[in-house]
């Protein structure tokens, strides 16, 4: 159980395990997925072309675009791309080391597609049958022009009538699965190629820009996480506040009018308005609500926090940014009072 934690907790806190987690369990849903696929061509001179590269293109589409929305670090790419500079200079070596993360997690499930497609040949058959020539296979001499574009668009279902135990059937499937094939290899070769120079290549480059782009991406993910927390937190926060002080006046209201008695039916209470518990404003990690006491201060912060994020120079923004929804920092004011009456 310990050790399931832990790695649930390694999982949790980093951004790149769960992202190569999703792009290896994408890739093994797309294996599945071909697998249980049942192909049929139309064998249509007209549709053979677009049933077959619809096939051999779409769903690596619709799995690219899967893994981009499956990949948090391609929406916080975004918006570091699209945020004011504001307080923070933007940097575009970031921007491009996210980008370039991002497109190599989400190109491994159509990469994988694509060349089971073409080791498989189904597609490939399908989408050139009708665009072979006809000179290099002699099964075809005695053929007029149309009776040889009729078979060739009949050669992927080998059970129609015209082209059953054809031998040029057989030879023209085999010359295009082949084909096929040799492209699908030859892609793969290629693939592999890239990753080994990529990697063996890797230590004669500088490793401090990487280093540092690497940083400030896991940087920026973790900032936005942490943000979000906090936000949460500190409208809980904020939330408590709100309703005791609501149920403060309605006390006072409902003395006010002398509703409210003792439980033996005595005379009304004395006016008395509870106050809010002192752990919300001091001693318990909550002060950072004290500066805060309206609905226009929130959004105020939040709009500064989009427009101009505070600078990563902690000693020179600790005063200017100290009393930010982190309950983390110091708060500001510190003889500051939350309203009576908060307006919400």
């Amino acid at each position: 159980m310990d050790k399931f934690r832990m790695l649930f907790q390694h999982f949790q806190s980093s951004s790149e395990s769960v992202m190569n987690g999703i792009c290896l369990l994408l890739a093994a849903v797309t294996v599945k997925l071909y697998s249980s696929f049942d192909f049929n061509c139309p064998c249509l001179a007209r549709y053979n072309a677009l049933y077959g590269l619809g096939l051999l293109l779409t769903p690596p589409l619709a799995l690219f675009l899967c893994g981009l929305l499956a990949n948090r670090q391609s929406v916080v790419m975004v918006e570091e791309w699209r945020r004011p500079s504001g307080h923070r200079r933007k940097d575009p070596g970031i921007i491009r080391y996210m980008c370039s993360s991002v497109l190599q997690r989400a190109l491994a499930a159509p990469l994988v597609w694509i060349l089971l497609a073409l080791l498989d040949g189904k597609c490939f058959v399908c989408a050139f049958s009708s665009s072979v020539d006809p000179e290099k296979f002699l099964d075809f001499a005695n053929m007029t022009p149309s009776q040889v574009q009729l078979f060739l668009a009949k050669v992927p279902c080998k059970e129609d009538e015209l082209v059953r135990d054809s031998p040029a059937r057989k030879a023209v499937s085999r010359y295009l699965r082949c084909l096929s094939q040799a492209i699908g290899w030859s892609v793969t070769l290629l693939l592999i190629i890239l990753a080994f120079l990529a990697r063996c290549l890797r230590p004669f480059f500088d490793q401090t820009v990487f280093l540092q782009r690497r940083y400030w991406s896991n940087y920026v993910d973790l900032e936005q996480k942490l943000f979000d927390e906090t936000c949460c937190e500190h409208a809980r926060d904020f939330a408590h506040r709100c309703v005791l002080h609501f149920f403060a006046s309605m006390q006072n209201e409902l003395q006010a009018r002398g509703l409210r008695r003792h439980p033996a039916g005595g005379s009304p209470e004395p006016c008395t308005v509870p106050e809010p518990p002192e752990d919300l404003d001091s001693g318990s990690g909550k002060a950072h609500l004290r500066a805060i006491s309206s609905r226009e201060q929130v959004d105020r912060l939040l709009s500064t926090w989009y427009s101009s994020k505070p600078p990563l120079d902690l000693a020179g923004s600790l005063g200017l940014w100290g009393g930010g929804l982190s309950h983390r920092a110091p708060a500001l004011a510190l003889g500051t009072r939350l309203s009576q009456h908060t307006d919400v």
